[in-house]
């Protein structure tokens, strides 16, 4: 008859003591646990339990925390595979948390390590330990739940109380004794961004503002369209705290003023394009300084309104000083020479020649753009001009064009290709998107 094959399973020994006291001794305490491990792991030999060489050993080391020496070099050996049972005198040797326990398990269970207990018949090779475990890590996501429920309640009630909970104080603030006091030269900041923005009106206008007065967040970063908006939408300005979408008078001091906060937000309530499209008829003319007409005189914006309606022109100076028919082309819609003038630019955006030439320029000032980015950034201005306010929209035929001649065969366009290379570079940073 054979006799079967006993697979060999490394067990290795884990000691802990809480205090330092009595491990100067020549035979204390870690050396009791150790021996009443070895002489289980001896009784099971026929199993084929083999004692491991090293010895993992905490002397003085609380069990509420996972940060151990000897710890530290079990769960390594584990995860080398240079271990397959882990033997302890008690279970509280390992841990006295649940939840550091079920974090320990699972290392075990992800390397087909199995844990024994000696002195509490704790043994997870068998159905009755993997049982006992089951029911102390359900207890354990219990555990975590209940503190977790418990936190979350705190903070709740802490922010209903208007307390500060943590985190990157808003631009304005800064955190002394866990409240938020205000920040005079910050909030100066906050005060002048949200004046700004009832004046213009515009997200991107107001970022590269700020850019220009050298205005950063917090932590030193820049402040882009995006945070602007989240700026002025920061209840924590009026002076409130808020939780889950819902407002409790703050601890803290407000920076803004109910009304100036009011008014802000009527205009944040209105669609980008609607406010775009409000203004649009307040903004001055696209062309005006860069259009000419034949006889090389300039044109000039104006405009006439008619049963409520608001029609807008360019004339020609000639007309203006001598009269209709002085010139052959004396007056022209502003609106038709405007789109004239941006489908002419958008198609070439897109000649070979023209990306060569922007590349070259914005290369002049900034190395690591490549000819892609500047056609990808001439590309990118076609789709997004539809959406740029209208003062944007001005600077950039401003920054671009040099020059418009009228005639009545048509217009002439002629670029300036340092224009051209700013603006590559400007989208390139990332300093210019949709008005919003």
């Amino acid at each position: 008859m054979t006799t079967p094959i006993v697979r060999k399973l490394r067990c290795a020994v884990y000691t802990r003591k809480s205090s330092e006291e009595g491990l100067e001794q020549e035979f204390n305490s870690l050396h009791a646990q150790r021996e009443a491990c070895e002489a289980y792991i001896a009784s099971q030999r026929s199993e084929g339990w083999v004692l491991v060489r090293d010895q993992y050993d905490d002397g003085g080391i609380s069990g509420g925390t996972l940060d151990r020496p000897g710890l530290k070099r079990l769960l390594t050996d584990v995860e080398d595979g240079l271990v397959d049972v882990v033997v302890v005198y008690k279970i509280d040797r390992l841990s006295r948390s649940l939840m550091d326990f079920s974090k320990l398990v699972e290392v075990f269970d992800r390397n087909g390590v199995t844990f024994v207990s000696v002195t509490q018949s704790f043994n997870t090779t068998t159905s009755m330990g993997r049982l006992t475990l089951n029911i102390l890590l359900s207890f354990a996501q219990f555990e975590r739940e209940v503190t977790a429920e418990r936190i979350r309640d705190k903070v709740a009630a802490s922010r209903k109380k208007g307390m500060w909970m943590g985190g990157c104080p808003p631009l304005g603030y800064e955190v002394k004794d866990r409240k938020l006091i205000i920040k005079d030269a910050d909030a100066a900041h906050v005060r002048w961004i949200f004046a700004r923005f009832l004046e213009i009106g515009s997200g991107t206008e107001l970022a590269r503002e700020v850019k220009e007065r050298g205005i950063r967040t917090p932590r030193g970063n820049r402040i882009d369209k995006k945070y602007i908006y989240r700026l002025l939408s920061n209840r924590a300005y009026i002076g409130e705290a808020v939780h889950k979408g819902d407002s409790y008078p703050g601890e803290h001091d407000a920076i803004i003023d109910r009304e100036t906060w009011d008014r802000v937000h009527v205009i944040l309530q209105e669609s980008p394009r609607k406010r775009a499209a409000r203004t649009r008829a307040d903004t001055p003319a696209l062309l005006k300084g860069l259009l000419f007409g034949p006889d090389g005189a300039a044109f000039s914006p104006t405009h006439t309104r008619k049963g409520g309606k608001l029609y807008r022109y360019y004339v020609s100076q000639t007309v203006l000083k001598h009269g209709a028919g002085s010139c052959s082309v004396g007056r022209v819609p502003a609106g038709e020479i405007e789109a004239a003038v941006i489908n002419q630019l958008r198609a070439v955006f897109r000649q070979p020649e023209i990306v060569a030439g922007t590349w070259k320029e914005a290369r002049a000032h900034a190395e690591n753009i490549t000819e892609a980015d500047a056609r990808a950034a001439l590309q990118q201005l076609d789709p997004l001009w539809d959406e740029l306010f209208p003062t944007e929209q001005a600077r950039i035929v401003t920054l671009l064009i040099e020059r418009v001649d009228l005639s009545t065969e048509g217009l002439k366009v002629r670029l300036r290709v340092d224009g051209l290379g700013g603006l590559t570079r400007e989208m390139s940073a990332g300093d210019m998107g949709a008005a919003a």
